[in-house]
């Protein structure tokens, strides 16, 4: 193991991985008290060696690392790398490229949804990895060897799930089965923060224009004073707080004292003020007809002929995702599920590419009355039987 804590090691470590064909990534950071995550500890995997940078030590430059995540002939490999992957972003503006993700690709690999990392290199290497000190502060120096070696277990199986996963891929014909994921999971926009969106993202039931204006405004406020301070949205207001503000829309700091959970200092102080502007802001937009509740555009009403056929289609797709080792939710959704019993003439992913063989074709057929299920006593295995004018075949 190499423990790089300065900038003359750090260029020398990646000249050498300049030669690897794939880097291992993993990340500790910490964020209870900041909005954007710290970076802690980067650990990096490699063909036969592994090593932590340390992003904390005094002077160190990590520009020659972050080089490495945007080379394209370096494909890096994360588990679940979101946020690492966020974390990289916030520090150069690009996501990592190429990626492949054990997480994504483990779920049309028979794993099952979301696997951990633990569980995935248990079921890969049957080593078991003691997460006993995931929960420890990072931030932290000097850092104790056991913390060391717990930390670079995050990059040292990976490598072995990420050649099992790639060997599965590749024999079963299902590497581009994860491109749309990947994809989404290095889009840049992911990770650009709109002040103006943040109103989406909370809880609420309320539906009046002008309730959402004041609650966008007050979202988009308190995002931006976070940002600007590098602090967590509730240290300033907590979610509930800003939907009770927006359900009474006070006209005055006298009025806003008495808002559910406000406190007082709050009221009383710079943040008092700072609210009424927002609020203030909202009354003027004219774009308040056009608010909604994002979550009513989701729900899609289905006719009473058409509910029989919504369950057969969830039991159609269950038993196909098993048989095909694949996560039901990366072939379709309820919406898509919605989509096809209902007839709606729309862009649907469970009827196109890979996912309309492994699902949509039986779906379709179902609903043109093409297909019957039964279970066959000698395989032990539920059999979708589809037939058309001239023959009927079974899957």
């Amino acid at each position: 193991m190499l423990f790089i804590d300065n900038t003359l090691s750090l260029k020398k470590l990646c000249k050498e991985l300049l030669k690897e064909p794939f880097l291992a990534i993993d990340t500790e950071f910490v964020r209870e008290k900041t909005y954007y995550p710290k970076l802690c500890l980067i650990q990096v995997g490699y063909t036969h060696d592994a090593a932590i940078i340390d992003p904390l030590a005094n002077g160190i430059d990590l520009t020659p690392f972050l080089k490495l995540l945007v080379n394209k002939n370096i494909l890096k490999i994360f588990h679940s790398g979101r946020q690492d992957i966020e974390i990289f972003y916030h520090l150069t503006g690009k996501t990592p490229k190429p990626v492949f993700d054990t997480q994504i690709a483990a779920s049309v690999c028979g794993f099952g949804n979301s696997i951990s990392y633990d569980a995935l290199v248990y079921a890969v290497t049957k080593i078991e990895v003691d997460k006993s000190i995931r929960l420890t502060d990072w931030s932290q120096r000097p850092l104790e060897q056991k913390q060391l070696e717990y930390a670079l277990r995050d990059v040292t199986f990976l490598i072995p799930c990420y050649e099992y996963l790639q060997k599965y891929l590749k024999k079963h014909h299902r590497e581009h089965w994860i491109d749309e994921e990947t994809a989404a999971l290095i889009n840049e926009k992911c990770y650009q923060v709109d002040p103006d969106s943040a109103w989406q993202r909370i809880k609420h039931s309320g539906h009046n224009p002008q309730f959402l204006a004041c609650l966008k405004a007050l979202a988009a406020w308190r995002e931006r004073r976070a940002i600007k301070y590098n602090v967590p949205k509730r240290s300033i207001l907590k979610d509930e707080v800003l939907v009770a503000i927006a359900s009474t829309n006070p006209e005055t700091l006298g009025d806003l004292k008495f808002v559910r959970n406000m406190r007082s200092d709050i009221a009383d102080g710079k943040l008092g003020v700072e609210i009424m502007d927002a609020l203030a802001t909202a009354k003027t937009q004219s774009e308040i007809r056009c608010l909604k509740k994002i979550d009513c555009e989701r729900k899609i009403h289905i006719p009473g002929n058409a509910v029989a056929l919504m369950e057969v289609l969830k039991l159609l797709l269950k038993i196909k995702c098993e048989q095909a080792g694949v996560v039901q939710s990366f072939v379709a959704d309820e919406k898509d599920l919605k989509n096809i019993a209902c007839g709606n003439d729309v862009k649907n992913r469970a009827l196109e590419g890979w996912r309309y063989e492994i699902f949509g074709r039986d779906a379709l057929a179902f609903k043109k009355g093409l297909a019957s299920l039964c279970y066959d006593t000698a395989k032990k295995r539920i059999v979708i039987n589809i037939k058309d004018d001239k023959n009927s075949t079974s899957a």
